[in-house]
């Protein structure tokens, strides 16, 4: 991992894979910060933020940021989720990153920091960059240097409809797993789609996967079988046991493998119109479903991964993780400006007061007025132990496996045994 050519070479092998053509890509960071000839920067920012209204409000953000630096423009790409990945596996084979640049951390980060890539932030972010909640930094530090600064952070967890559970006689959000299977059976009996799943885009899946893997293995495990390239232990095949086990129900929106996440007609929709009971999503799911569908209002809830009877792991343990921006190496200092201009208190307060966000600025923390986000910061706040998303936390093929074998697993074509198999092959090719 430590060779720059060979981090390249993982990269030019994935893209390839994913059939990304490099020269199909056009060109950005590098000749960014060269300035016209009236002195104006302009500086690339690529970001996730697709949907409303958080589209307009980074947008609004960036002329806010313009109008203090006159002598700064600022060029937003927005990708989804999926081709945004994609982008920046081909990009970064390329050896061309943007200025500014979406990452999760983790794994793929590092590869890119393996790379010669990305630029090291401490001393050019000390000392504001210190003042930030210290577990969303967490992420973005890998060898104890900062290489990326949080915006926001946050869970995986239910996102539930609370007429849907008081027609189907549920009284209360389950805790256990067998509580979990019972409640998906009380809302197939009173004819309610249970859960909604972007099965189209594999990551939504591997939610499930990753969690019951924390429940039944530990959170522990999941580091340990990673440093030992063996995923084979009992408690990993218990969890896709445990997947199947919840497959077996049928417990899916009409299309769930064709259906999208954030699209008119996929799993974010089926939960904000009310035509599912519960989708497994991230802090930023009230707001995806308000955008694509109707939205909940007041039914909406939220409650964390259930216990699974005789697993080692706790339900105070915590899948998830926040957004953040890196720089490319070199970049200039606009760049810089930028991220600390999105880092402030100022920006902070209004990200959770028009979308929800939950704040890294510690003085942003009395503008949460939403009480499905004081839920989820509660729950981080309780956590006791918490693991990044397991396709950013590990090497990019090893978690494209992971992606791909949960996916395949719920799509009945792979048994939990061959999931374990298939990522630690992958892992073991990796090393």
């Amino acid at each position: 991992m430590g060779d720059p050519a060979l981090s390249r070479r993982g990269f030019l092998a994935a893209s390839v894979a994913a059939g990304l053509g490099v020269t199909a890509l056009s060109g950005c960071g590098g000749d960014s910060d060269g300035g016209s000839s009236s002195g104006t920067t302009t500086i690339e920012w690529w970001n996730i933020s697709t949907t409303e209204p958080t589209k307009t409000v980074w947008a609004g953000l960036a002329k806010q940021f313009e109008a203090k630096n006159p002598k700064v423009k600022v060029k937003i790409v927005q990708l989804e989720n999926d081709a945004y990945k994609s982008k920046m596996t081909a990009l970064t084979a390329s050896g061309k990153l943007p200025d500014i640049f979406h990452t999760w951390g983790g794994g793929v980060l590092k590869q890119q920091v393996d790379a010669g890539l990305v630029e090291d932030l401490g001393d050019r972010t000390r000392p504001w960059a210190d003042g930030l909640l210290p577990v969303a930094r967490q992420p973005y530090l890998l060898d104890n240097k900062l290489y990326g600064i949080p915006f926001d952070i946050g869970m995986i967890g239910f996102w539930y409809n609370k007429a849907l559970f008081e027609q189907a006689g549920i009284s209360a959000p389950p805790t256990t797993w067998s509580g979990f299977l019972d409640a998906v059976r009380k809302l197939k009996a009173k004819g309610i789609t249970p859960l909604a799943l972007a099965g189209k885009e594999k990551w939504p899946g591997m939610y499930y996967w990753a969690y019951l893997a924390m429940r039944t293995a530990g959170v522990d495990a999941l580091q340990k079988a990673d440093d030992a390239k063996d995923f084979t232990g009992a408690g990993f095949v218990e969890a896709g046991q445990h997947l199947k086990d919840l497959v077996r129900l049928q417990p899916f929106q009409k299309g769930f493998l064709g259906a999208a996440y954030s699209t008119p007609t996929g799993q974010a929709a089926t939960v904000g119109n009310g035509k599912a009971a519960m989708e497994l999503m991230g802090q930023w799911a009230p707001v995806v479903e308000a955008d694509a569908g109707k939205g909940l209002g007041p039914n909406l809830g939220f409650f964390p991964f259930p216990e699974v009877e005789g697993g080692k792991g706790a339900i105070t343990e915590v899948f998830g993780g926040g957004g953040g921006h890196a720089l490319r190496k070199g970049a200039p200092q606009a760049a810089v400006d930028f991220l600390k201009f999105f880092a402030s208190a100022t920006t902070d307060i209004e990200l959770v007061k028009k979308t929800s966000t939950l704040p890294v600025v510690p003085a942003a923390e009395s503008a949460i007025s939403d009480p499905n986000t004081k839920a989820v910061q509660a729950q981080l706040k309780g956590a006791t132990g918490f693991q990044l998303y397991l396709d950013q936390a590990y090497p990019p093929a090893v978690g494209q496996e992971v992606n791909d074998s949960a996916a395949a697993l719920i799509a009945g074509s792979k048994s939990p045994e061959q999931v374990a198999q298939s990522i630690t092959r992958t892992a073991k090719e990796e090393q």
